[in-house]
């Protein structure tokens, strides 16, 4: 696993690890995750057998944009144009299905998403295990499957709010931080 520590160093180097298939532990707006172009099932069936998780469960899906989420199928409502990037995941359709997406607030991030294109993204853990809030806690069977990571310190991020947006009207499936999901439900009522 090569690890970097500048993110103004690693986006070039990791978009090309993850654009040749490859797995990336990346700190998001909420916590590390494990990383590949949403777009490559194989790099995708590679961290499905990391995680030891079953195949018919979804990742989060980002993105640098609402319309980079568009282009890649999802059906995202304006008013997501408005709302991210934020901690925020968006249950959206696509397809004759759905999924989870979210544009992270981070701008490094952002501009790794608009050399890569949208990414999976998924807790850095095996399924039923915790979370980890920095690399060094990787367990050792995880790290020999990661291509590459950014150490960014110890990450203590809360979890995104999660809203359905297939609905007739948004509907809030968890709060993330209190105060943004109460002023999600001014602005919800607002924009749609």
């Amino acid at each position: 696993m090569k690890v970097f520590v500048d993110t103004n160093v690693a986006i070039a180097p990791i978009a090309d690890i993850l654009q040749r298939g490859g797995v990336a532990l990346l700190p998001t707006d909420t916590i590390y995750g494990l990383h590949a172009l949403a777009a490559n099932e194989s790099a995708v069936a590679r961290i499905v057998k990391l995680k030891g998780r079953d195949d018919d469960k979804p990742f989060v899906i980002i993105a640098a944009t609402a319309d980079q989420l568009r282009a890649f199928g999802a059906e995202i409502p304006k008013a997501l144009d408005h709302l991210w990037p934020a901690r925020l995941t968006a249950v959206v359709r696509r397809g004759a299905g759905t999924i989870a997406a979210r544009v992270p607030d981070l701008a490094w991030l952002r501009r790794l998403l608009e050399t890569t294109g949208p990414l999976v993204s998924t807790s850095v853990n095996r399924s039923g295990d915790p979370p980890i809030s920095s690399i060094d806690e990787v367990a050792k069977e995880l790290a020999e499957g990661i291509d590459a990571a950014l150490d960014a310190g110890r990450q203590e991020g809360k979890p995104s709010t999660i809203v359905d947006f297939t609905g007739e009207q948004p509907r809030i499936l968890r709060e993330g931080d209190t105060l943004f999901a109460q002023n999600l439900r001014k602005t919800l009522r607002i924009s749609l």
